[in-house]
């Protein structure tokens, strides 16, 4: 072998060699659903990971529907979101694995102080929804395919009420965060995770209004994406991180998360695992 060809497979063996190594030791992209993301909860979570495991979590906040479209394009390579129904879809349909429940939350419905709808107090959020169309008082919703969307949707379709396209039924197309902002400034009413509503309660001075209904519950499931559809997704640390936040160490961290003292994420019982 001359001397060029000597050096130029030396180059080539070199170039994938730190190639290979650059793909095994590549961050991990985590789509969410805006709520963990407008908590803190991650920000708060998630080094802790990082430091263990030596690589940089990318997160991309987006709803629900969404983060489910990026995973099943094989775009990211975990899923972190609040749609039982559509979680369970997705890992039959063979986009996903190792889906397991990490932890939960509930549904508040906030609105203005003034409260023109009058439905204060109460724990039936069908009730409350069925007063809000009957006075016809401005409502805002995510609009954006999200699990909270998919959640007020079918309180709604409960009620036989169509409200999409209604004057008073503002679709944002939007996060959480900035519907909740925009409730604030129109002085209307929306559907929001607790968690989220905490994080912009002083900024929008919303108050809840209706809590405790048991449909209000708000599940959170993290899954890989499939790695016989996507051999090329980080499938090692995708997996990692389920067992992390699975882990007694994720759970402790998920429940430490208090901001202001107050408890905005629940671990799933240990048996859900």
């Amino acid at each position: 072998m001359t001397v060029s060809l000597y050096r130029l497979a030396t180059a080539f063996i070199l170039l994938f060699v730190l190639h290979s190594s650059a793909i095994e030791a590549r961050d991990l992209r985590l789509a969410t659903t805006t709520s963990t993301d407008n908590s803190g909860l991650l920000r708060a979570i998630l080094p802790q990971f990082e430091r263990q495991r030596g690589i940089k979590v990318h997160v991309i906040s987006v709803g629900t529907g969404k983060a489910l479209k990026l995973a099943e394009n094989g775009d990211v390579d975990v899923v972190l979101v609040h749609d039982r129904e559509a979680e369970e879809a997705f890992v039959a349909a063979g986009h996903g694995s190792e889906r397991r429940d990490v932890m939960y939350n509930d549904f508040v419905l906030v609105g203005p102080k003034s409260d023109p709808a009058g439905v204060r107090g109460g724990s039936d959020v069908l009730a409350a929804l069925r007063k809000i169309a009957a006075t016809q008082a401005r409502f805002v919703s995510r609009g954006d395919d999200s699990g909270t969307e998919r959640m007020e949707q079918s309180y709604w379709r409960a009620l036989d009420i169509t409200a999409q396209g209604r004057p008073w039924h503002i679709s944002a197309g939007l996060g959480m965060g900035e519907v909740l902002t925009m409730a604030g400034e129109m002085q209307a009413y929306t559907l929001s995770d607790r968690a989220t509503y905490a994080s912009y309660q002083a900024r929008t001075e919303l108050e809840i209004l209706v809590q405790g209904d048991p449909r209000m519950f708000n599940p959170y499931g993290i899954m890989a994406v499939s790695r016989s559809k996507y051999p090329d997704i980080n499938f090692s640390d995708a997996l990692a991180l389920i067992d992390w936040m699975t882990s007694a160490a994720g759970r402790a961290a998920i429940s430490a998360f208090k901001p202001k003292g107050e408890q905005l994420f629940f671990v799933a019982p240990a048996s859900k695992q």
